[in-house]
């Protein structure tokens, strides 16, 4: 079986060089992937001719032309209504289409959203797509949803995303039954809003492996496989963790070349620190899913260098393997059946 991605080449704050060589590498180490570079032909033809790919894997390399790019400060209503040849709408509509299985992004995350929504529209019964991604834990990582799609999520839409993690960390990571925590102000039962008290309810009387309220602590303790939030608390707690991993590096760094002694035991010390600093590198994270669409979307992070779009481009090529998209179908099929 050919695994097919769309590579929204031009997308991004790096764009063609990062997406192209980030790209030959996942070739390399795919041998039934097949990819297809969306944006300005002749800027990719230029790039790839500078890594000069074997043969054997241009053959597993195509090539379509888009016009136009989604810049990253634009708003989603531009990029979805006058901007219908940008390389970001083109590689999702290569994916409505079934000319791939599965496309990769590092562009604008509201235009990719909003055209993902609309050219693949939701898989039936779930009303809100979901951002889902990885993040650092001090037992490997955990996985985390609403990330930033969606604010102020109802109870209902709660429980979709729950169950849509769920399947894929399932799925992709081979754990049966994840264990799901609800992201609170406290673990205790009376803690909480209206919100997230009726979304525990929820939560409870489902068939989930729930096991109660996290807090923002947990998150990084490991305590469950999969935290549900609403798309405000998933992105504050995203961002503060990547700040905190910058300002760690950034203490470091400054400690170990106060003088030259401190140099001395930060040259000792480099092993440990090689392992430290990828331990928290974001791009080992990289790669976010857009859950509860009709068709694989993964989102990477705008300044993601081409070992981290590496890692969404992975992230993407397990998804397809693990058919998430029919295994929530099928998943969410059953709940309405209930209804």
């Amino acid at each position: 079986m050919i695994i097919k991605v769309s590579i929204d080449a031009s997308g991004g704050d790096h764009g063609i060089p990062v997406t192209v060589e980030a790209g030959i590498k996942a070739l390399s180490v795919f041998q039934d992937l097949q990819l297809t570079f969306v944006g300005d032909q002749s800027a990719i033809e230029a790039e790839l001719n500078k890594h000069s790919p074997a043969s054997k894997t241009t053959a597993r390399i195509q090539i379509v032309h888009a016009t136009e790019v989604v810049l990253m400060n634009e708003s989603p209503a531009i990029a979805l209504r006058k901007k219908k040849d940008s390389s970001m709408r083109v590689a999702i509509n290569l994916v409505k289409s079934n000319t791939v299985d599965a496309c990769v992004s590092a562009g604008n995350t509201g235009a990719l959203m909003a055209i993902s929504r609309f050219v693949l529209k939701t898989i039936k019964g779930i009303d809100r797509p979901a951002i889902m991604g990885r993040m650092p834990t001090m037992t490997g990582h955990t996985h985390m949803l609403d990330l930033g799609a969606n604010v102020d999520s109802s109870p209902q839409a709660l429980l979709e995303f729950a169950t849509m993690g769920s399947i894929a960390v399932e799925q992709t990571e081979g754990i049966s039954k994840p264990t799901i925590g609800l992201l609170n102000v406290g673990e205790e039962e009376m803690k909480g809003n209206d919100k997230i008290k009726k979304t525990s309810e929820l939560l409870k009387a489902s068939n989930l492996n729930y096991q109660g309220f996290v807090e923002g602590d947990d998150i990084y303790k490991g305590t469950v496989d999969l935290v549900v939030c609403d798309g405000f608390e998933g992105n504050i707690a995203l961002k503060a963790s990547e700040g905190v991993a910058s300002m760690m590096s950034h203490y470091l760094k400054r400690a170990f070349t106060r003088n030259w002694l401190t140099k001395i035991v930060a040259l000792i010390a480099t092993p440990v620190l090689k392992d430290f600093k990828s331990s928290l590198d974001p791009g080992k994270y990289n790669g976010a899913s857009l859950l509860g669409l009709r068709g694989i979307v993964v989102k990477s992070h705008g300044g993601a260098d081409s070992d981290s779009f590496f890692v969404a481009i992975c992230e993407a090529y397990t998804e397809v393997n693990a058919k998430i998209i029919d295994k929530i179908s099928s998943q969410v099929s059953i709940e309405l059946e209930k209804k």
